[in-house]
């Protein structure tokens, strides 16, 4: 089992600039912060990292974020949020494109992006391109009518041996 422990972490007053004058008064905001417990949060990887105190949503992977999917023949601009992830995606471009989320690949950065992983994870930034292709199997699955539950009619073709 693996302990967390805090580690605080102080400079000494001679490297703040205080001429090495170690009675020097430092002010309260700085005391607080420096005995102040760490905050800990959990990331969707599972990796427990210090929790981050910025007012700037979009620095820390936060937010609503626009999202340009390209398919073969036309583009869409879609907002969503940054800590989404490629199957929910998939869920809007399902009711944009008519295709099914399970007929749908999504690609960004020249790769086969999972349903699991989340965009901010990935790289996926405020206008970033990504490219949605139909799944080449169940695109010939359509051609041959078995998509509609229409079997195959093996009796057009005979082989003679």
């Amino acid at each position: 089992m693996m302990k967390l422990r805090s580690k605080r972490f102080s400079r000494s007053s001679s490297k703040l600039g205080n001429n090495g004058s170690k009675g020097a008064a430092s002010s309260p905001e700085k005391d607080a912060k420096n005995n102040g417990e760490i905050k800990w949060e959990l990331r969707p990887g599972g990796m427990l990292v210090q929790k981050r105190e910025s007012n700037n949503n979009q620095s820390s992977g936060e937010g609503v974020i626009a999202v340009r999917v390209s398919t073969v023949s036309q583009w869409h601009d879609i907002s969503i949020d940054a800590t989404s992830t490629f199957g929910e995606l998939k869920l809007i471009l399902s009711l944009v494109t008519n295709l099914d989320p399970r007929e749908q690949r999504l690609l960004f950065k020249g790769k086969e992006r999972e349903d699991s992983e989340f965009l901010h994870m990935v790289g996926v930034r405020d206008k970033d391109k990504v490219l949605m292709l139909e799944d080449p199997a169940t695109k010939e699955m359509k051609l041959l009518g078995m998509a509609r539950g229409q079997p195959i009619n093996n009796t057009c073709c005979t082989i003679a041996v």
